[in-house]
């Protein structure tokens, strides 16, 4: 028999054969323009590597997605293109499907269901969906990861390790080799999906006081580390329904629900989904809550995080420059000039504005869909000039959510009081609290621990 290591050695190198010319090729001939003159179309280059990226299963997708949110982690043209990149693979046939199952649930597999549907229902980042309905009438969704994802995930974390160390050495205003150690742990973990269905049970208690905030739950008999087995949630796109005209009422609870969804579990419990991207949820018209799905991405952080979070929007608010050095600090950024440190307010700043004023409004006043971005190039170009920053891990999944989740506010045009639903959150807030709910509510979900 093969060894198994063996195996897994194989699928890297041909993962490696097919991504490592996009990857290094395209890097190294920006390289060539920025230091030998070469004129080059970097906006070309970007919508190759997308095409070529786009044909893949699930991880470099999920990576070039991550990496687009995290400012100057790629050249703009990369990080604009790779920024729209959705999975476009072709789902496995029935014959991989009854394969899987029965290595998963054992030779009889298709008895555990009164029915079971072998055309995939929906892809998801590393596997696809089936729809099935139990003897006991429950409707249920069966995550089924594709095959050998572990070595791709391997090869595709070598790739991208090799595209930013070229990047870094073009232009080294941000250091991201402690946010590429968080995304390889990050997608490692996602391999396994009884931690995945062990996250989605801390959810539905972090979350069970929302109504309109709705959780699969996961059946466990019927899950494994490569098969997730959990209810049927219906809804539909939140974009098929902006498209059908809904309302600015409607628009406006969606996005309430979607505050809640992520930012109870983070002020309540230090925790994070770090997937905001638009088919992680679903909203369900004819209640105005939404579904939050896909619990693979989960930060846990120490509850002395949830304070450096505070500490920096009350250093904001207050322009205490010593209050934001004590809250980057604490976010884990070491040794800052004053010099460093007073830009990298600027974007704390413009992440934390819509919450300093009480009233209604929409998540960002300016028309400019690329204000965001001027403001992160204006922060990297003054951390060139300061020598640079290195990024904490802490730093990648709060960005993400917090620049994903305003994408989504401002494409439903939802204007709320964002100042009052922050504050309903945290003005109770109490580090000792959030530290023994946290305790609780993982031990609960029998979460294993996180690194």
């Amino acid at each position: 028999m093969t060894d198994e290591r063996e195996t897994s050695l194989f699928g890297e190198v041909r993962r490696m054969v097919r991504t490592s010319g996009a990857v290094t090729g395209i890097a190294a001939r920006v390289a060539g323009q920025r230091f030998l003159g070469l004129k080059t179309d970097k906006g070309a280059h970007a919508e190759d590597l997308k095409a070529i990226l786009g044909g893949l299963k699930g991880p470099m997708m999920k990576v070039a997605q991550f990496l687009a949110t995290v400012p100057d982690a790629l050249p703009e043209e990369y990080a604009r293109e790779l920024a729209t990149l959705q999975s476009n693979a072709p789902p496995m046939g029935a014959a991989f499907v009854r394969r899987r199952m029965q290595t998963e649930l054992g030779p009889q597999w298709q008895s555990r269901f009164a029915s079971f549907g072998l055309e995939a229902a929906a892809a998801a980042s590393l596997g696809q969906v089936h729809r099935g309905t139990l003897h006991d009438g429950r409707e249920v969704a069966c995550k089924l990861q594709y095959p050998d994802m572990p070595s791709v995930v391997e090869a595709d974390l070598r790739q991208l390790k090799i595209a930013l160390s070229l990047y870094r050495r073009m232009d080294n205003a941000l250091d991201n080799e402690e946010a590429f150690a968080e995304l390889k742990d990050r997608l490692r973990e996602e391999l396994d999906y009884e931690r995945e269905a062990s996250q989605q049970r801390l959810y539905g208690l972090m979350l069970a006081d929302q109504p309109n905030v709705h959780v699969p739950t996961p059946v466990e008999e019927l899950t494994t580390r490569r098969l997730l087995t959990m209810t049927w949630l219906p809804g539909e796109s939140i974009l098929k329904r902006i498209e059908e005209g809904a309302d600015q009422e409607e628009r406006n609870a969606y996005a309430r629900a979607l505050f809640a969804a992520w930012y109870v579990p983070l002020y309540r419990y230090g925790v994070i989904h770090g997937d905001p991207h638009l088919g992680n949820y679903q909203v369900r018209p004819w209640d105005l809550g939404i579904n939050l799905l896909d619990f693979g991405t989960i930060r846990v952080f120490p509850p002395s995080f949830i304070t450096g979070v505070l500490t920096l929007y009350e250093a904001v608010r207050d322009g205490d420059d010593e209050k934001a050095a004590e809250g980057f600090r604490i976010w884990g950024f070491r040794d800052l000039s004053r010099e460093t440190m007073l830009i990298l307010k600027k974007w704390a700043s413009f992440l934390y504005e819509p919450l300093m004023q009480d009233r209604v409004r929409p998540i960002q006043e300016t028309d400019d869909p690329m204000f965001g971005r001027k403001v992160a190039e204006e922060v990297h170009q003054g951390l060139k000039k300061t020598g640079g920053v290195r990024v904490p891990r802490e730093f990648p999944l709060m960005d993400r959510s917090a620049i994903g989740l305003g994408s989504v506010f401002l494409r439903l045009d939802a204007r709320l009081n964002w100042h009052r639903l922050f504050h309903e959150l945290v003005d109770d807030f109490n580090e000792q609290k959030l530290a023994e709910r946290q305790a609780a509510a993982l031990a609960e979900a029998r979460v294993p621990a996180t690194v």
